[in-house]
């Protein structure tokens, strides 16, 4: 399997993800965290449903990789996510040595990654973090267009 076949295969896993999202009222963002080509774990953001505003899609998939590998350290593992990660999940990316995220779109309010800010390639940093984005980009900007599309309209007018 090529490089662009694999990011294509496990950015449609992080899509399903974020997709689940959607069906629970949250904002559809899905991660897929894998060592090799092994899924470590999946998760969508889940920071409303559960009262916690840790509960975004990046930090869910660390935790639960973490948790099957029974290390908090993710050397080596690879992050699939729908949209560019914020300053928090960026932290948690560093903290767990996470070597390669991929990420389908940008976020120009609160994207760390190229965005708002390119924190990855700052020099200061220890750890560096092998970047690569765009992949998909068109059905998650549809994703997220309808999500907010549908929020904006209320639910009287999108039945």
């Amino acid at each position: 399997m090529s490089q662009f076949e694999k990011d294509q295969y496990f950015m449609e896993l992080a899509i399903s993800e974020a997709e689940k999202a959607v069906l629970i009222d949250e904002v559809p963002v899905g991660a897929v965290l894998l060592l090799g080509d092994k899924v470590l774990s999946t998760a969508h953001n889940a920071r409303i449903s559960t009262f916690d505003p840790t509960g975004h899609a990046e930090i869910l998939a660390i935790r639960k990789a973490a948790q099957t590998i029974k290390n908090y350290r993710l050397t080596g593992a690879s992050l699939y996510v729908t949209v560019e990660p914020c300053p928090m999940c960026f932290g948690a990316i560093m903290e767990a040595r996470v070597t390669e995220v991929v990420f389908s779109v940008r976020e120009p309010r609160s994207g760390v990654m190229g965005s708002l800010y390119d924190l990855q390639n700052d020099p200061r940093w220890s750890h560096k973090i092998i970047v690569r984005e765009g992949i998909l980009d068109g059905p998650v900007q549809e994703l997220l267009r309808n999500f907010f599309l549908k929020k904006r309209l209320g639910p009287q007018d999108h039945l």
